[in-house]
């Protein structure tokens, strides 16, 4: 390519790479917005991927974790039942959350 060229080029993709959401984790998240897959498949994303956002059903999309590990750490896994072709509870991952307070044992000695 002419150096003409590229100087265009560049100063075409330079207010995207400028962008406020270039450096947000959220929008760096996978998104998957294809047809219903089956549990096996839903599951086998959520466990390549670690962490990845999906939408189910017309419900709006959510994150979805492989384990705690991708939790800050105050959070909780909490596991997640989606609908899937196949199954209309799958056990997909888990949902990060903040323990609220009926998540602690207060009777323990």
């Amino acid at each position: 390519m002419k150096p003409v060229t590229l100087a265009v080029l560049g100063s075409a993709l330079a207010p995207l790479l400028a962008s406020p959401f270039a450096h947000d984790p959220a929008f760096a998240q996978p998104r998957t917005q294809s047809a219903r897959p089956t549990c096996a498949e839903a599951m086998a994303i959520v466990k390549a991927e670690g962490a990845v956002t999906l939408g189910f059903g017309g419900r709006p999309p959510e994150r979805f974790v492989r384990d705690r590990s991708f939790c800050d750490l105050a959070e909780i896994a909490e596991l997640r039942f989606v609908p899937t072709r196949d199954n209309p509870q799958c056990p997909i991952g888990y949902r990060c959350r903040e323990p609220d307070y009926g998540d602690w044992n207060w009777d323990a000695n």
